[in-house]
């Protein structure tokens, strides 16, 4: 394992049982990750500029806040408009931030950086991520600690592509335990409310609680309700997605996410599926579901792995 500076940070690189990843110090992304040689998500070049957020550690709100604008502890807050097209204040504030090693083994990382306080944000928190990889995968847990004198809204996730095999998203399979989705406006993606998955859908279902091919079905919502399996790995939630030949990727974490962003990135090819398990939905800064209050001095973790099928 070494660490050398590119466009995207410095690159750390941890394997063991057949898994290698690279992870990028910008943003603590996930820029690589294979298993026994095949890609288990979409791939970024070191010497790149991250595209579309593709796995960015998501802090201290994964999704959108609408308009940038919410409220809390009584007093408004603007902040800055990082997805101009829709005009919302989109995936934190850290995926631009340089991510510190301060731990550093042949198959774990641990990457460290504080995001300060500012306009719209008026808190420091400071953000460790810990990469390990074991017989059961790449694992991460993100833990955020406030550092400032007032309580703070918080919420995390990751943004992977996940890769089943050759080919593109529509030839894939997928498995996803989830019995609801938050309806969002068509232009805006501004939740609505939340509809079960077998509702009627012009034609289409996001109902994947039984294995489905994704076809041409485009999403970009979020779910919940998810079926936890006390016998799987972690006692988690488990996402699959597998090809043709029943080989492919999954994805496990617990009740500290209750929510997962799925997107089909029909702006990008469609060569990979975005899984975010989230602590809290879109816009919870604003409607308070599941937020977390992280008072002074106090801490909070949430924990996925990534696994070869």
């Amino acid at each position: 394992m070494g660490a050398e500076l590119a466009l995207s940070g410095y690159q750390h690189t941890i394997a063991g049982h057949g898994y290698e990843a690279s992870i990028a110090s910008i943003g603590a992304s996930l820029r690589s990750l294979t298993f026994e040689g095949r890609d288990l998500v979409v791939p970024f070049a070191a010497d790149e500029v991250r595209p579309a957020y593709r796995g960015v550690t998501l802090v201290p709100w994964p999704n959108r806040v609408t308009d940038g604008r919410y409220r809390f502890g009584g007093i408004d807050e603007q902040l800055p408009l990082t997805e101009p097209d829709r005009g919302h204040a989109l995936h934190g504030l850290a995926a631009w931030l340089d991510f510190t090693p301060t731990l550093r083994e042949s198959a774990r990382v641990v990457l460290t950086a504080t995001i300060e306080a500012q306009a719209g944000y008026p808190h420091r928190v400071e953000i460790s991520v810990d990469f390990r990889i074991d017989a059961g995968g790449l694992h991460t847990t993100v833990t955020a600690k406030n550092l400032g004198p007032d309580a703070a809204p918080y919420g995390t996730g990751p943004h992977p592509y996940l890769v089943a095999g050759d080919g593109l998203v529509d030839d894939w399979t997928l498995t996803m335990p989830a019995a609801e989705v938050l309806e969002v406006t068509p232009d805006r993606l501004i939740p609505t409310g939340l509809a079960s998955v077998d509702a009627p859908r012009d034609g289409d279902s996001f109902d994947f609680r039984m294995p489905r091919r994704i076809a041409s079905t485009e999403i970009d919502h979020a779910f919940t309700r998810l079926a936890y399996d006390a016998d799987g790995p972690e006692g988690a939630v488990q996402v699959t997605l597998v090809d043709a030949s029943g080989r492919g990727v999954g994805m496990a974490w617990g009740r500290e996410c209750p929510w997962v962003q799925i997107h089909t990135a029909d702006g990008s090819g469609r060569t990979g599926l975005a899984v975010e398990p989230m602590t809290c939905p879109p816009d919870a800064f604003n409607s308070g579901t599941d937020l977390i209050v992280l008072e002074p001095g106090t801490s909070t973790s949430a924990h996925w792995t990534i696994f070869g099928i």
